[in-house]
């Protein structure tokens, strides 16, 4: 009889472990699952951005100085010139998955290596256009960077609303038809939007540094600027910055139908470190003076939280961390 109450009383620490047991097996395959499951990305024989590229920023609406900053220098981070030296992991090194994107469309055709540096700055606080703009008015708002060997940002502020943002969009890129003209021809410019969604769904497109709008409900975690609008807007900005280097005219590199693709960073949707899945980001790094979260190191001691990119090579997402 002492056997089989004893037996009896174990039961339910048993079965309590086994539950355990099967959760975190179900948690590690949902991980691989959200990280192996995408296509393989096909190229599709049109022209990748390259040579040296000037990242110019178009600010519109009020942004402070420190907002601005935090931007520019994550632009500047993508460099890898060796004056720009970041610690690892580095935004320099995140970019260098872009780079084996290069090296696979180069055995197809001669095509150089992309260098990006920030351009010029242009601030429109007069909010010329309004503050209801249409994708007619971000390309017209992006005519004003420069139309050659350039990628003009938008950015729009807070209290911008924009077609369709924070509905279907955080942000988006694109090309159109520039009035510099290159051997007698009309050429195509490549450009970015990317709004702050800080008052109007950082639930949507500021997450991890807000809790999330859909989904699967996690405790958001702390930005590492310090600035939950801005610090989303980096990690919408470096998506897609790198969809545009890989397909800017849309017969680049991307999974899917044309339209309705997805590229480098889209394919990867949600993950910055290993062992994401859906409501979790991943194993992140966190800054030990204020809690923040990141995965790269950026210029003048910046810490930025970056998406995973979708790795031609291993066909699968690649996170730094």
């Amino acid at each position: 009889m002492a056997s089989f109450f004893a037996s009896n009383a174990a039961l339910p620490k048993l079965f309590l472990a086994l539950c355990l047991l099967h959760m975190a097996s179900a948690t590690r395959r949902l991980a691989e699952l959200v990280q192996d499951q995408s296509p393989p990305m096909k190229y599709h024989n049109g022209p990748l951005l390259s040579g040296k590229i000037s990242v110019n920023l178009i600010w519109y609406g009020r942004f402070k100085p420190s907002q601005r900053t935090i931007v520019s220098d994550f632009v500047t981070s993508i460099s890898s010139h060796p004056s720009l030296a970041q610690a690892p992991p580095s935004v320099s090194q995140w970019w260098k998955t872009v780079d084996k994107y290069y090296h696979l469309s180069s055995s197809k055709r001669s095509m150089p290596s992309l260098t990006l540096s920030l351009g010029r700055q242009v601030l429109d606080e007069s909010y010329s256009l309004g503050k209801s703009l249409t994708s007619k008015h971000l390309v017209e708002l992006a005519s004003r960077g420069e139309q050659r060997n350039a990628i003009n940002v938008v950015l729009t502020s807070s209290d911008v609303a924009v077609e369709g943002f924070c509905m279907s969009r955080c942000g988006s890129h694109g090309s159109a038809v520039g009035s510099v003209k290159v051997n007698g021809r009309s050429s195509r410019f490549a450009y970015i939007w990317v709004g702050n969604s800080e008052t109007q769904c950082p639930g949507q497109c500021a997450w991890p540094f807000h809790q999330p709008q859909y989904g699967p409900q996690s405790p958001p975690l702390v930005a590492p600027n310090g600035d939950v609008g801005v610090d989303g807007m980096v990690i919408n900005l470096a998506g897609l910055i790198a969809g545009t280097a890989t397909n800017p005219f849309s017969n680049g590199y991307y999974q899917g139908e044309a339209g309705a693709s997805l590229e480098a960073a889209s394919a990867c949707t949600g993950i910055y470190g290993n062992g994401a899945y859906p409501g979790y980001a991943g194993n992140l790094l966190v800054d030990k003076a204020t809690g923040a979260s990141y995965n790269a190191h950026g210029v003048n001691g910046r810490k930025y939280l970056v998406p995973a990119l979708y790795d031609p090579s291993t066909s699968s997402c690649s996170t730094l961390v």
